[in-house]
């Protein structure tokens, strides 16, 4: 959701230009303030954004992204195993030109993802299809851990070839790339998919590589439990590693048309049983990767009007809540990839005073005096302040 100023919207941020009238009232109710969720060093993207969000400094509990994913499909990483992030990709003349196959569907994925476990797999390599173009491949080689991978959505219009796995290792990695185009090119789905108009899913693309990950439970670090609301596997996993319950809703897709009535309610259920809920809304980050600013204002008014108004209306109706609204990172429309610039929040409720800032935006968090230069300090001080 956080953005820059853009000319197109006379030197506001897509935030700013949207109608926020529900996080503009979280604003104003309570306080708002600027984070930062990509300690220096790190590559900015949600697993180290949503670590620390949900408490865990990255840089004590960050083993990588694949591995997060992993235990959401309950896959057991072993001592030597590896696991890779495998994006399914579309490639055009030695370009990547769409980094989630045209958002191919999950059967569709599925498909391809056992077809090439078939091809490709064995006692060394392993795949796992996850949802639409998220996936995961399992490799025995911890020597692996140390290449230098590179996100496809960083390097959307770049040719393949400048942009492969690199170090020690990286050719059996490479080889699994390019076996996987000679595979996937001329299959039956990507032939329907040409004639209907779709990008074809005819690469992956593995990157995201890691060990297994160990967290403490967030019950024992905050004193609650609760549910998360995503449809993003990446989230799943962690929050599962975490012992904070994935809540499935249907129609869920991680993608603009999610929807956001259903996680809504889903979330206040979950709060007719539990102390806390996370909701996250993929939407404003893949139109920003699509470079797409009618449908990032869009997303951002569907989560403000139909998430957090919803959310925020039923819990004002109670003695004692608070509620928090922020980005996990920044993604940029212009850039069309993460940065790790500070993300704004607000937040309201319980022994929150009002700082008399009525408007959500990075602009105004900017201005804020509530700075936190490790954003892993957020939750604790949202629950226990």
């Amino acid at each position: 959701m956080a953005d820059y100023p853009l000319k197109e919207l006379d030197g506001r941020t897509p935030l700013e230009a949207a109608k926020t009238a529900n996080m503009d009232e979280v604003a104003r109710l309570g306080q708002v303030g600027f984070a930062r969720m990509i300690p220096a060093g790190f590559a900015p993207g949600s697993d180290v954004a949503m670590l620390s969000i949900l408490g865990y400094d990255p840089r004590r509990y960050y083993t990588g992204r694949a591995p997060l994913e992993a235990a959401k499909l309950g896959i057991e990483l072993g001592t030597e195993l590896v696991a890779f992030r495998c994006n399914l990709i579309t490639v055009d003349n030695r370009r990547i030109t769409d980094y989630s196959g045209g958002h191919i569907s999950d059967g569709e994925a599925e498909e391809l993802i056992r077809f090439l476990d078939q091809q490709l797999g064995g006692d060394y390599v392993k795949f796992y299809p996850g949802v639409s173009y998220r996936h995961i491949c399992v490799i025995k080689d911890i020597n692996l851990i140390r290449l230098g991978c590179t996100p496809p959505h960083d390097v959307i219009g770049e040719p393949v070839e400048e942009n492969l796995p690199r170090g020690e290792g990286a050719q059996q990695v490479v080889s699994l790339m390019e076996d996987s185009y000679e595979l996937l090119r001329d299959h039956d789905i990507n032939k329907a998919r040409i004639d209907r108009g779709q990008n074809p899913a005819n690469m992956i693309w593995l990157w995201g590589q890691g060990q297994s990950s160990s967290l403490p439970l967030f019950k024992e670090r905050f004193g609650i439990g609760g549910g998360v609301i995503s449809a993003v596997d990446l989230v799943k996993g962690m929050t599962k590693l975490i012992g904070l319950d994935p809540i499935e809703v249907p129609g869920a897709t991680g993608y603009y048309d999610t929807d956001y009535e259903a996680k809504a309610n889903y979330a206040l259920k979950c709060l007719e049983e539990e102390p806390f809920v996370l909701v996250h809304v993929e939407a404003p980050d893949e139109a920003s990767h699509n470079g797409d600013l009618d449908q990032k204002i869009k997303a951002i008014e569907d989560f403000d009007q139909l998430i957090v108004g919803t959310i925020k209306d039923s819990l004002c109706q109670e003695p004692a809540f608070r509620l928090l609204v922020l980005p996990d990172h920044a993604t940029p429309i212009q850039l069309r990839t993460h940065t790790s610039d500070p993300v704004p929040f607000a937040w309201c409720g319980h022994s929150i005073m009002s700082d008399e800032v009525d408007v959500f935006s990075e602009r105004d968090a900017a201005r804020s005096p509530l700075q936190l230069t490790d954003g892993c300090e957020l939750m604790g001080q949202f629950i226990n302040h």
